[in-house]
């Protein structure tokens, strides 16, 4: 993608769904456009799009916050100062914890962009056909990642769409969880027909057919819908233009993180609009903050010889190029002794080089969800041609899977995914289905690199069926819409 530029586009945005402005007499005017007098042509198109692009980067949404669900699975522990996120691990958050409520504000400021962008570049008239049509697709798919991202933490919000901005309409009842996939599903449906397959080297990192057609998948899967999810997942695994990198490393290297098998990235770039992603995974000492620690159970999932593990994974006794020098990783620079490899990278001349770009959705990804749902569907053995294909890329050395099950696309998922924001969606999605049991899982320990037990979220942890398998709506927009909003079941 090109470089981003900072956009703020002034519109109508919803006082219960967004966190409090201020006033627009306290800053000093930064420029001349509103939506009145914006969207005139294909340049302003363009940039208003890369403005829904620009929330990724927020720390409070993709750039941090989106992450720290994932603490409640078995594969990491909670790192750094935010002392209120071991109410995330412990199952213990209310509608009041900062996790809770913090990203709420910046899945709606996308909304609000994308509904800007699709109510005003139809009207735009001195722009070239396809790239009314791209703009229109990237509008369509970043309003439904938003939605997807308040399906998997709320379950239940409210839906605002162009005829909600138009009627100035925003104060709405939550829907059910249903109803907000359907409306993920038609925004991703329309995304798939209006984006192209793939794009030129000046425009790498935006949104593609296949990007939709992955989010389709990963949708019909949480909505138990198997038919559908192979369908439409077999449409980015039976494309080139998705097809794996050649090697694992690829997708976390910033010379090859914008690669065929990225299917989705926050494009971050060193020194001019780039996320703290890598700056919360890397570790104090080597200019990181430390927040997310891997677990001895993740660690231990790696088979010997896997590749992935040491790309993967700084444990005790590895050597790591910080830029200016070799050094040793002691148990001592996180609380189980082990840091994310995948989500570090130093600059020769030392500090993080903010250009590594933070994965939000892989074609591995589907495969492995494609090969789950026949693995559900037809029994054993229905997915080996899938999971294999990920298993080939990561090491032609390692054993060829054969009928395989539920069992081994469940330790696949896990290592090839590790720490990309998707184990805790798997456990409660298998659970949900009955294939594992999450409360006993969550009954174990997390222990630390040398079997140790980290006290980190308690334990035992309590989770609690159905009321854990989604999060409170923070309380502070629920008393903003003044009795319209119902805070959800259990909370």
């Amino acid at each position: 993608m090109q470089p981003m530029k900072h956009i703020l586009l002034a519109g109508l945005t919803a006082a219960t769904l967004l966190s409090g402005c201020k006033n627009v007499l306290d800053v000093q005017p930064q420029g001349n456009f509103t939506t009145g007098n914006y969207w005139r042509n294909q340049d302003q198109a363009v940039d208003g799009i890369t403005g829904i692009y620009n929330i990724l980067l927020e720390e409070d949404y993709t750039g941090f916050n989106e992450f720290v669900f994932d603490n409640c699975s078995d594969d990491q522990v909670r790192g750094g100062d935010h002392d209120y996120d071991d109410a995330i691990e412990a199952f213990t958050y209310d509608a009041s914890t900062p996790t809770v409520r913090a990203g709420w504000r910046w899945k709606y400021e996308m909304i609000n962009r994308a509904n800007s962008a699709l109510i005003n570049i139809p009207k735009i008239t001195s722009i070239d056909a396809a790239i009314k049509q791209r703009c229109l697709g990237e509008a369509h798919f970043l309003r439904a990642f938003a939605y997807w991202r308040l399906l998997l933490v709320y379950g239940e919000v409210p839906i605002i769409t162009e005829d909600d901005v138009i009627k100035v309409n925003y104060n709405k009842p939550k829907v059910s969880a249903d109803e907000l996939r359907k409306q993920i599903e038609a925004d991703l449906l329309l995304a798939a027909d209006e984006l192209p397959e793939t794009y030129s080297e000046t425009d790498k990192g935006r949104v593609r057919k296949g990007t939709a057609w992955g989010l389709l998948c990963k949708l019909y899967m949480e909505w138990g819908q198997l038919d559908k999810a192979i369908a439409v997942g077999t449409k980015v695994t039976s494309n080139a233009n998705y097809a794996l990198a050649p090697r694992y490393s690829d997708n976390f290297s910033v010379a090859t993180g914008n690669n065929s098998e990225m299917l989705f990235a926050v494009q971050t770039v060193d020194g001019y609009g780039y996320s703290d992603f890598i700056t919360y995974h890397a570790p104090r000492k080597w200019n990181g903050w430390s927040f997310f620690y891997p677990t001895k159970g993740l660690v231990d999932e790696f088979e010997a010889g896997d590749p992935r593990k040491e790309i993967c994974i700084m444990a005790p006794g590895d050597k790591i190029n910080v830029g200016t020098s070799i050094e040793t990783v002691t148990p001592d620079l996180s609380w189980s002794g082990y840091h994310y490899k995948k989500f570090c990278a130093w600059k020769p001349s030392g500090g993080l080089n903010y250009s590594l770009k933070t994965p939000l959705m892989r074609s591995a990804d589907i495969y492995l969800l494609v090969a789950e749902a026949k693995i559900r569907l037809n029994g054993p053995g229905a997915g080996d041609a899938e999971i294999q294909a990920v298993r080939t890329r990561a090491s032609a050395t390692l054993p060829a899977v054969h009928n395989a099950g539920m069992k081994e696309l469940m330790h696949e998922r896990r290592v090839e995914l590790c720490g990309e924001n998707e184990r805790q969606q798997d456990l409660l999605r298998w659970d949900k289905a009955k294939l594992i049991d999450i409360v006993a899982i969550n009954n174990q320990p997390k222990l630390a690199y040398d079997g140790s037990v980290m006290s980190r979220g308690g334990s035992p942890r309590k989770f609690i069926r159905p009321k854990h398998y989604y999060f409170p709506m923070p309380q502070t927009e629920i008393d903003k819409s003044k009795g319209t909003l119902v805070q959800n079941p259990n909370y």
